[in-house]
């Protein structure tokens, strides 16, 4: 869409646009679609879709989910979005994404969901910090504790990891 906005003079008809579009769908799901688009084409004849407007329709209808923000919520009440093995900061984008397409703005609710997702060590770290513990209702405090705590551990692991290869040294043998 960005290209076809920036240089709409690349295209003298509909038809152009969406070739041009088909040409980039390589794997998956869209290229059958978009193989189907061109057998119907063989044997009726005539391209299936004749404007970009009905072009942008079937593609929705064919990818996009019926109710994108009842499929995120859905998401947030169980576990899928989860940290698991990821860092704070890579959890943090998608749950982030996840909150907006829920539209969740509610404060308190934000940081339930971004707790309860969280490592347990993580979140147990920010949960009895005895000095500056972020308030059930500061999301972004949060969010900031839990990439400081996230950072340190990366630097703790990456300081220990070349400790220990200082450390361990071949054995030489004593001299014959």
């Amino acid at each position: 869409m960005l290209y076809l906005c920036l240089a709409p003079d690349q295209f003298t008809c509909d038809e152009e646009k969406i070739f041009w579009t088909l040409a980039f769908f390589k794997d998956g799901h869209v290229v059958k679609w978009s193989e189907n688009l061109f057998h119907q084409e063989v044997d009726t004849g005539v391209f299936p879709i004749q404007s970009w407007v009905d072009f942008e329709q079937q593609f929705q209808s064919q990818f996009f989910p019926v109710n994108a923000e009842a499929d995120t919520i859905n998401t947030l009440e169980g576990s899928l979005y989860y940290q698991e093995n990821r860092t704070v900061d890579d959890y943090l984008d998608s749950f982030l994404i996840l909150a907006s397409d829920a539209r969740y703005t509610d404060p308190w609710t934000l940081v339930v969901k971004f707790r309860h997702g969280l490592k347990l060590n993580v979140q147990s770290q920010i949960a009895t910090m005895s000095f500056g513990r972020p308030a059930d209702t500061d999301p972004e405090a949060w969010y900031t504790a839990a990439q400081r705590i996230d950072q340190a551990r990366l630097a703790n692991k990456a300081f220990q990891s070349t400790l220990w290869s200082m450390t361990v040294t071949p054995a030489r043998s004593a001299p014959t």
